[in-house]
């Protein structure tokens, strides 16, 4: 999504995965869209299975964020990671001119820049990490590290990051432990291969979802929704299934809530709608027979026969659905353990009705909490922070919602997803210093 709204209204070619796996994989897919042209490949069976079940989401995944402890290292799934991206070089290669600009998105595609410089290609070639990117200790568990994230990521010309704290993970790793010298912690040098990094958060549309959410309020979905509420208050949680999210936390913290606040029974449901993702990677089952254990164990505890207190919605809606369940929501809670950014938190408020809006629940964690700062911020490992925080959410008055949802929404227009592209491409194509992450940060404070 927020790539789409980077490539908007500007000439492009996006080259990707077409979705499919084949076991000749053939032609290039072509589809042309006005300006932007989409140009797709299959990928081998197994070489699908072993780059992206297993090593890019099963090993880099669960470092990334910070669960080294889940990452499942196999050479086999570290040499499928190779093949496909040398397989992509390949590919892309045939398609590139020598003024061409090639930006590289997250952890799947790190090995991408130094697969097409070895075929020869001189372009300028960026590269942005989603997800965040962890200190030093971590990133050197994983074995070979020195050849990702330094030999690899060396190649491109600018690397991006979420937040500066990610930045300055990074920072801390090139010049302690792969010797790379910096002389003002933005350019780095590494043998012969000069680059810079930088901090680009990605950011949302506030004014197209919150027309989204306007035109669906009234739509039948939204109106079966609030009936279904019988005039209770709404609180929600959209995440995708995946361990990372916190979605076992935020259930014991709404646990805790019932427990210390039993004033709420009856007259709060949380929502928590969470479609299953990788479901062929067992990390992600399990917590799939989690989260639903967890839900089962609240609702026979505190649910009655006329009030489930907590509901658990398994599976996709449509982004106009999405938007209006956040626009009824009093209490939006996203608390992630670790997250490169989290744009449903920054949907969240953009959807809201700024004369009656929800208040935020977010964790410290997220990379939104860097310039959501008006949320009340949360620390997901903690049961009573979190039922505390969905307390003061439902009683806070209507005035200092009001006053922490315009300070948010300012920050989200400061940081509109229009700027984020075009301020990573600036930086990469304009010669001399990148942005100074430091000092020069895109959000307005």
């Amino acid at each position: 999504m927020a790539i789409d709204a980077a490539m908007r209204d500007r000439e492009g070619m996006w080259f990707g995965w077409c979705g499919k796996v084949a076991e000749a994989p053939g032609e290039l897919q072509v589809i042309g869209s006005d300006a932007l042209t989409y140009v797709l490949t299959e990928v081998h069976p197994r070489d699908f299975h072993e780059y992206y079940h297993g090593f890019a989401n099963r090993v880099l995944w669960p470092v990334l964020h910070y669960r080294v402890d889940l990452a499942a290292f196999s050479q086999n799934d570290l040499d499928g990671y190779c093949r496909v991206n040398e397989f992509f070089a390949e590919r892309l290669g045939t398609l590139l001119r020598p003024d061409d600009i090639v930006w590289v998105h997250d952890y799947h595609l790190i090995l991408l820049a130094l697969a097409l410089r070895r075929r020869g290609h001189r372009n300028r070639i960026g590269f942005f990490l989603h997800t965040p990117l962890p200190p030093p200790d971590l990133l050197t568990a994983l074995p070979g590290h020195e050849s990702l994230f330094g030999e690899a990521l060396a190649e491109f010309d600018l690397i991006g990051f979420q937040t500066d704290n990610d930045a300055l993970n990074y920072a801390r790793y090139l010049t302690s432990i792969v010797g790379a010298a910096t002389r003002d912690g933005r350019d780095y040098r590494l043998g012969d291969r000069q680059f810079r990094i930088g901090v680009f958060p990605v950011g949302v549309d506030p004014g197209g979802v919150q027309r989204l959410a306007v035109e669906a309020w009234e739509s039948p979905f939204a109106q079966d929704y609030r009936a279904s509420l019988s005039g209770k208050i709404a609180m929600i949680s959209i995440d995708r299934l995946d361990y990372s999210k916190g979605i076992i936390n935020h259930c014991d913290g709404y646990e805790r809530f019932l427990e210390k606040y039993p004033v709420w029974h009856g007259k709060a449901m949380f929502l928590q709608i969470a479609p299953q993702s990788r479901s062929e990677i067992p990390e992600y089952a399990e917590i799939d027979a989690a989260v639903s254990a967890r839900v089962g164990h609240v609702n026979g505890r505190f649910g009655t026969v006329d009030w489930v207190p907590l509901r658990y919605v398994n599976r996709n809606h449509r982004r106009p659905e999405i938007a209006a369940l956040l626009r009824m929501g009093r209490v939006g809670v996203v608390t992630p353990l670790r997250d490169g950014m989290n744009l449903v938190a920054k949907e969240f408020v953009a959807a809201q009705d700024p004369d009656d809006p929800g208040v935020l629940v977010l964790s410290r964690f997220a990379g939104a909490a860097r310039e959501l700062t008006a949320a009340l911020l949360v620390n997901p490992y903690d049961r009573d922070c979190m039922a505390d925080a969905m307390n003061r959410a439902l009683i806070m008055p209507l005035d200092e919602r009001q006053a922490r949802h315009a300070e948010m929404l300012a920050v989200l227009e400061a940081n509109h997803i229009r700027f984020w592209g075009q301020s990573f491409i600036e930086a990469l194509t304009r010669p001399g210093p990148t942005l100074n992450w430091l000092t020069e940060r895109i959000a307005v404070r």
